[in-house]
């Protein structure tokens, strides 16, 4: 046996040392990954979806009129149960439950999620100057124990009867106070992170307080924000319905579910189904934007991803 065929040269490959033998990891397709590994969220997202779309087209479609009462000299189309004519009845004017609801719950979302969003970006912005400036933090953190002291709903009944029932006043009432609510929040999980070894290089580098805020401390406060803006919006779905309900909601003028709750609860007995279905839509809504928030708030935890 010759000594060439026992051995083999290989030639010598330099980028063969910087290979990386583990799998390449994606963040956002592995929060995705998370995500629809859930059945009971991927089924909530279903759900969320039909009703929102229900809520943009059907309206469209039907053409419903809150002040529309066309129908309110006619006896005979009034109180009728549900049926394949109407779907979830008719109220004490005659005018059909199921166009109301939808028209309703276009309303409500759309107060809610304005609200969340409001109370969101300002509460996120103030919140992570909060958490990592030290000086405003003495300043702050006065302004919000006198905030946090002040009952809610009080705050939100004086705003509406100062400023009148409407869309836009409804939601500067309920994003007013609950903004610092959530800028706390932010606040204590910077206060988490900020003296981490990097922070403290940065800083000592010197490199500027927004851009140690946004490239070192935002991307770790995702699931953070996904967390407090599921909690929100269920939050506002409620109030609104609440406010409705005591009176000091968005008026007349406006179909909300709030509003219709209010007008069902006077015929409880009688017809049971006015307030049945408005409760059920608003009740979806919040356990399905809340399932699906948490759930994504989890899967956006880099912590929870596996490779």
């Amino acid at each position: 046996m010759t000594q060439d065929s026992r051995f083999t040269f290989v030639k010598v490959d330099e980028s063969a040392s910087e290979h990386i033998a583990a799998p390449q990891y994606s963040y956002w397709k592995s929060v995705f990954r998370r995500f629809f590994s859930s059945k009971v969220a991927i089924f909530m997202l279903v759900l969320i979806i039909v009703i929102i779309l229900m809520a943009i087209i059907h309206p469209m479609i039907s053409g419903y009129d809150n002040l529309n009462m066309e129908n309110i000299n006619d006896p005979t189309s009034r109180f009728l149960r549900p049926s394949l004519e109407h779907l979830f009845g008719t109220d004490s004017v005659g005018r059909d439950q199921f166009n109301a609801v939808w028209s309703g719950t276009r309303t409500s979302l759309f107060a809610s999620f304005a609200a969340t969003a409001v109370t969101t970006i300002i509460g996120v912005i103030v919140g992570m100057f909060w958490g990592f400036s030290k000086r405003l933090d003495v300043i702050m953190i006065e302004i919000y124990n006198v905030i946090a002291n002040i009952p809610y709903t009080l705050v939100c009944m004086l705003i509406m009867y100062t400023f009148g029932a409407g869309l836009v006043q409804l939601i500067f009432a309920m994003s007013c106070t609950t903004w610092i609510s959530t800028a706390y929040f932010i606040r204590v999980q910077v206060m988490i992170i900020r003296d981490r070894d990097y922070n403290l290089a940065s800083r000592c580098l010197g490199t500027p307080m927004s851009k140690m805020i946004t490239h070192n401390i935002l991307p770790y406060l995702i699931s953070v924000i996904m967390t407090s803006i599921s909690r929100d919006v269920p939050s506002f779905i409620s109030s609104e319905v609440f406010l409705s309900y005591l009176g000091v909601g968005l008026g007349q003028s406006y179909a909300s579910l709030g509003r219709l709750v209010q007008d069902a609860v006077k015929y409880i007995q009688s017809a049971p189904y006015l307030l049945i279905f408005p409760l059920v839509v608003a009740a979806s809504i919040s356990v399905s934007l809340y399932i699906v928030g948490q759930t994504l708030a989890d899967a956006s935890d880099p912590r929870t991803h596996m490779i």
